[in-house]
This record gives C-alpha cells, sequence and structure tokens, in this order.
C-alpha cells in the first residue's frame, strides 16, 4: 500500500527523535544550558507528535480495509452466515505479508462458494488488517480452502481471525 513507506519513514523519525532526546536528556546536569533542554524537550514532543501519527495512520489503514471487506461481502446476495463452518489454520508469511490458510465446509445439499473476512492482529489483539477470501465451488458436504493474504507486509507475531463468513 502507499501509505507503508510513509509509517516506516515515520517510525524511523520517531526512533531517531527519541534516541536524540534520550542522548541530550541524559547528559543534562545543573549547568545544562536552557537551549539544549529546550532542545530536548523539542525532541521528545516531535517524536510523541510522529508516534501518535504513525498509530493513525495504521487505525486509518486497518479501518479502510475493514470498510472494504465489509462492502465485499453486503454485496453478496441470498448469502448465508457460516462462520462457524470456516477455520482457520497458522498464520505464516510470503514475502513479508501475512498468510493463513482457510477452510470452508459445506454443509448444504448443493455446491457453494463462501466469502470469508479475515482479520489479522497482532498478540495484543489490535486489529492490523483485514481481507476477504473466496473459497469457490465447495462440493456438498465437503470442504474448499483458500489463502488469506494482508494487504500490506506485516510484522511481529500476527495472528488470524475468521470476523464473517456468507455461504453463497
Amino acid at each position: 500500500m502507499p501509505r507503508t513507506p510513509r509509517i516506516k519513514s515515520t517510525l524511523l523519525l520517531s526512533a531517531a527523535a527519541v534516541c536524540c532526546a534520550t542522548v541530550l536528556t541524559g547528559c543534562s546536569d545543573d549547568d545544562t544550558p536552557s537551549s539544549v533542554s529546550s532542545a530536548a524537550s523539542q525532541a521528545a514532543s516531535a517524536a510523541e507528535s510522529l508516534g501518535r501519527e504513525a498509530a493513525s495512520a495504521a487505525s486509518s489503514a486497518f479501518a479502510s480495509a475493514t470498510a472494504e471487506a465489509g462492502r465485499k461481502l453486503d454485496e453478496i446476495q441470498d448469502g448465508v452466515d457460516v462462520k462457524s463452518d470456516v477455520k482457520l489454520g497458522t498464520p505464516g508469511t510470503d514475502g513479508g505479508r501475512a498468510t493463513v490458510e482457510v477452510t470452508a465446509t459445506n454443509t448444504a445439499d448443493s455446491m457453494k462458494s463462501f466469502a470469508v473476512q479475515v482479520d489479522f492482529t497482532d498478540s495484543s489483539g489490535n486489529r492490523l488488517d483485514a481481507v476477504v477470501v473466496t473459497v469457490s465451488d465447495v462440493a456438498a458436504g465437503a470442504d474448499g480452502t483458500a489463502t488469506a493474504r494482508s494487504n500490506r507486509d506485516l510484522s511481529g507475531e500476527v495472528k488470524a481471525e475468521v470476523a464473517r463468513a456468507v455461504r453463497y
């Protein structure tokens, strides 16, 4: 996504500002000129502001992905909610993007397809991304599989959960 380089740049600038603030305040004593103290304070404020901007950008990206996933599922005519018929494998990565195998069990008496919204979260449960994957043409009484891939690179421990699933 286009925001990824901006988020990385913002995080790097944030880290640099925090380091500068730490160095400047760590060397401080009673004889520190007020200009150094002021610079440290400004650096700390800048780092805090950049950190809020990065968090806001990540939150905004997730909200956008979730809204798009919701729109895709809402477009399905005559769909049946079948979240309990969908299971996820263990999340992995594919070139930086998070992946997870999606298995849908067709309990209907004819061939059906599934649209599944997968939310990717971090280890604390904070949502990082949302995608919709289609498991097409699953025979009656059979399982079908597909792989859900995040829209962008995700780092750290990534978990996955089924947010919504529709059979049609």
